[in-house]
């Protein structure tokens, strides 16, 4: 039988909650920091879609609170598992907002712990760059998104190549300063804005931010979000897919 699972998080966002709102609730805020590519019809009952290529998600949105709350819950797979998620936003004094995020619903019985697990830490992880996104480019849409997988490995090597290609030193700290260099592109300085040792990094520059995880079946995964609008996006891809294969061979 399909597992019951809650993950709750809170975290306070350098942002109104106009800016939270157009982040979370339509299709080019959610691209903006979260993977693939998303498609939100407003109001209960409305349709929302999220694809990967080969795999698509499809949801109903159950709240539609414009600035206050928003939820959706996946449709049922055969097995009874699926996904919901709420949203609930709360302005304070100063233009920053309250953000409390409720993922719950039925994980499939095979090997539900694992993912469990991972969707912890990856829920954390893109409400940091949730946080980021709100924070530094607000309003802004992505002019290109980058979704990489590497061979899996162990979380102390994913760890030190992360830490090698970003520049960052043993202790990291939120607002290092970082230098990423990667064969094929023109190194770029950045800075730590998140950080979980060893599921995830953070890291800004001027038109973007990477994000670097250790993910679900001890998966790399390289996500980068573009806000330049003269962005190379296959060359980059290219760089990318090299580094990925030659450091987890």
């Amino acid at each position: 039988m399909p597992h019951k699972f809650e993950v709750r998080e809170e975290l306070t966002l350098d942002a109104t909650p106009e800016q939270v709102w157009e982040a979370i609730a339509t299709g080019p805020g959610i691209d903006a920091w979260f993977m693939g590519h998303s498609e939100v019809e407003a109001g209960v009952g409305g349709r929302t879609k999220m694809s990967m290529p080969g795999w698509t998600a499809e949801s109903t949105v159950t709240a539609w609170e414009p600035g206050r709350h928003f939820s959706y819950q996946g449709d049922e797979a055969p097995d009874g598992s699926f996904m919901a998620f709420e949203y609930l936003i709360e302005g304070r004094a100063g233009g920053s907002t309250v953000l409390r995020f409720v993922h719950s619903g039925f994980l499939p019985d095979d090997d539900w712990e694992s993912e469990y697990d991972a969707l912890t830490n990856g829920d954390r992880m893109y409400l940091e760059k949730l946080a980021v996104y709100v924070k530094h480019f607000a309003g802004l849409a992505s002019t290109y998104n980058l979704f990489e997988l590497g061979t899996p490995v162990d979380g102390e090597r994913a760890w030190e190549a992360y830490r090698s290609v970003f520049g960052i030193g043993a202790d990291v700290s939120v607002g290092d300063k970082t230098r990423i260099t990667v064969p094929g592109l023109e190194p770029v300085d950045g800075v730590v804005e998140f950080h979980r040792h060893p599921w995830w990094v953070g890291v800004r520059t001027d038109d973007g931010f990477y994000t670097a995880m250790w993910g679900h079946l001890n998966t790399p995964v390289l996500e980068y979000s573009a806000f330049n609008p003269d962005v190379d996006g296959p060359r980059i891809e290219q760089a990318w897919q090299s580094w990925l294969g030659k450091t987890f061979a």
